[in-house]
C-alpha cells in the first residue's frame, strides 16, 4: 500500500440509483480542489470548518454545471484522518457519482486504495489497530451483540483492556530491571514469590480471559448454520417462512419444489442464525435431484443445529429417519409439524423414532408453537457453544494468537522465576510478552500485517 501524504478521493457510498452519493477527499490538497471545482449558491470568501454549503459541481473543461451538491471541509486535526478532509454529497446514480470523482482526480487528488482513509487515521495516531479492526466488523455486524461488541471495540474499550495488562507489565519490567541495576540495595531485591502471584493475577488471568472470549466471536459475529431437513412435503419451506417472517422460500403442494439450499438469515435473541431450507428426502430421479439429496446431507453433516421435521398429519416413513443422515444428535430439535391437522403420527411412533432427542410441535400455517421453537434454537446453541450472554469484547484471530503467544512468554517467565534462574532471563521473557501485546495494537506491527488489515476494508473506508 502507497503511503504517501498525497491527496485521496473516493465514492464512499455505494454506487447505485439512489438519494445521496458521497465522495470523500482527504489531504492537503482538498480545500484547493473545492475551490477549484464547487460553485457555491452564494459567495464564500473562505470554507468555514464544519459548514454545509450549497452549490453547483463544475465541469472545469466545459464550465458547465454537473450536480447540485452539499459540501463540507473538515480541516485537519479535527477530521476522521486528522487531515484536511472535503465531503461531497451528491445525488446517487453510476454517472453522476463517476463523473464527480472524475473531475476531482483531474484537479490533483489520486483514487484512494481500500482501506486507505482509515489507514491514515492509523498512521496519523487518531486509532490505533484494534480499533480500525473493529470498524469492519461494525460494518459487518449481523446482530445487536455483535455491533455493540463493535462498537466497544471502536470506543477503546479492548485498547483499555490490553493498556491495563500492558501497565501491570512494564510494572514488574521496572521492579526486576531495577533490581537487576542496584543488587546490593535492600529496596531493590525482589521477592519472587510476590512477583510470580502478581504475574498470575493482573496479567495472566485477564489475558487468559480476553482469549477465551475468542470462542464465542464465531457465534457471535458470524452465526450458527440451522439446517432445516426433512422428507418431501413436510413444510420445511413454510417453517422457513415463518421463522423470517415473510415468504422468501417458494410453498407448493407438489412434492420436491426445494431442489437446491436456500439460506437466509436472521437473528434469534440477539444471536445472527443463517437458516438453511433443503431438498426434500425421498427416492430421487435424475441428475438434478441427486444433486440437491447429495448438498442437502453435506450440509446437515456440518451445521450448528439441524431441524428434523416431521409431519404429524402423515405416518412416519424411512426417509423421515434419514433426515437424521449422520449428524451428530447433540444438535438436533425434533419439529412436529402440521399439529392444525388430524394426527396420523402417533406419539408413540414418534417416540420410537426420535426418543431422546429434544422436540418441539409447531403449525406453520397458523404460528403456533413458534416462540418454542426459537427458544428451542436459542437454548441449543447457548448449551452447545458454551456462550457467556452479550461479551463486551469479541477479540479476533490476530488479537488471539498474539494473546497466546503472550501468555506463552509470562508462563515460561513464571518457571523460570520459580526455578530461581537469573533475572536477565526473566526479563527477556517479559520483553517478548510485551512485544506480542503491542503487535495487537500497532506499536510493532510490520507493514505486512497492516497492509493485510487494511486491504480487507472496501473502497471509500
Amino acid at each position: 500500500m502507497d503511503y504517501k501524504h498525497d491527496t485521496i478521493a473516493a465514492i464512499a457510498t455505494p454506487v447505485g440509483m439512489g438519494g445521496i452519493g458521497i465522495i470523500k477527499i482527504s489531504g492537503n490538497l482538498s480545500v484547493g480542489i473545492a475551490q477549484k471545482v464547487f460553485r457555491p449558491k452564494h459567495p464564500v470568501r473562505s470554507f468555514e470548518n464544519f459548514r454545509l454549503y450549497l452549490g453547483h459541481i463544475i465541469d472545469p473543461g466545459s464550465g458547465l454545471p454537473v450536480d447540485e451538491v452539499l459540501i463540507s471541509i473538515m480541516r485537519g486535526p479535527l477530521s476522521y484522518t486528522r487531515e484536511d478532509v472535503l465531503e461531497v454529497n451528491s445525488h446517487s446514480g453510476h454517472a453522476i457519482l463517476s463523473k464527480v470523482l472524475h473531475i476531482i482526480l483531474q484537479s490533483g487528488a489520486r483514487l484512494a486504495q481500500p482501506g486507505e482513509f482509515t489507514l491514515r487515521a492509523f498512521l496519523n495516531g487518531r486509532i490505533d489497530l484494534t480499533q480500525a479492526e473493529a470498524i469492519i466488523d461494525l460494518i459487518n455486524a449481523r446482530s445487536e451483540t455483535s455491533l455493540h461488541a463493535a462498537a466497544n471495540q471502536l470506543a477503546g474499550g479492548f485498547l483499555r483492556r490490553l493498556e491495563e495488562i500492558r501497565g501491570q507489565l512494564i510494572e514488574i519490567m521496572v521492579e526486576i530491571e531495577a533490581s537487576m541495576d542496584f543488587p546490593d540495595e535492600q529496596h531493590t531485591r525482589i521477592d519472587r514469590q510476590r512477583i510470580a502471584d502478581r504475574i498470575r493475577t493482573t496479567i495472566l488471568r485477564p489475558t487468559r480471559e480476553l482469549i477465551s472470549a475468542y470462542s464465542q466471536r464465531k457465534v457471535w459475529h458470524e452465526g450458527i448454520a440451522v439446517v432445516i431437513a426433512g422428507r418431501v412435503n413436510v413444510g420445511k419451506s413454510s417453517i422457513l417462512n415463518r421463522l423470517l417472517q415473510k415468504e422468501r422460500a417458494l410453498v407448493t403442494p407438489i412434492p420436491g419444489t426445494t431442489r437446491d439450499l436456500l439460506e437466509c438469515g436472521i437473528t434469534i435473541k440477539g444471536i445472527p442464525i443463517r437458516i438453511v431450507d433443503t431438498a426434500g428426502m425421498r427416492k430421487v430421479r435424475g441428475t438434478v435431484e441427486k444433486k440437491g439429496l447429495a448438498l442437502t446431507m453435506d450440509r446437515v453433516r456440518s451445521a450448528g443445529i439441524i431441524l428434523v421435521v416431521v409431519d404429524r398429519s402423515r405416518p412416519l416413513n424411512q426417509h423421515d429417519l434419514n433426515a437424521l443422515g449422520k449428524a451428530d444428535k447433540k444438535d438436533v430439535i425434533v419439529v412436529v409439524n402440521k399439529i392444525d391437522l388430524p394426527r396420523k403420527a402417533s406419539e408413540k411412533k414418534i417416540e420410537d423414532a426420535f426418543g431422546g432427542l429434544p422436540r418441539v410441535y409447531v403449525s406453520a400455517l397458523t404460528g403456533e408453537g413458534f416462540n418454542e421453537l426459537t427458544n428451542a434454537i436459542h437454548r441449543l446453541i447457548l448449551s452447545r457453544a458454551n456462550i457467556t450472554p452479550a461479551p463486551s469484547i469479541i477479540p479476533n484471530l490476530r488479537h488471539t494468537v498474539a494473546l497466546q503467544q503472550a501468555v506463552d512468554c509470562l508462563e515460561k517467565a513464571l518457571r523460570n522465576i520459580m526455578e530461581n534462574l537469573p533475572f536477565e532471563i526473566v526479563a527477556a521473557d517479559l520483553v517478548w510478552a510485551r512485544n506480542a501485546i503491542d503487535e495487537i495494537t500497532g506499536h510493532t506491527t510490520n507493514e505486512e500485517v497492516i497492509d493485510g488489515i487494511f486491504n480487507r476494508f472496501c473502497l471509500g473506508k
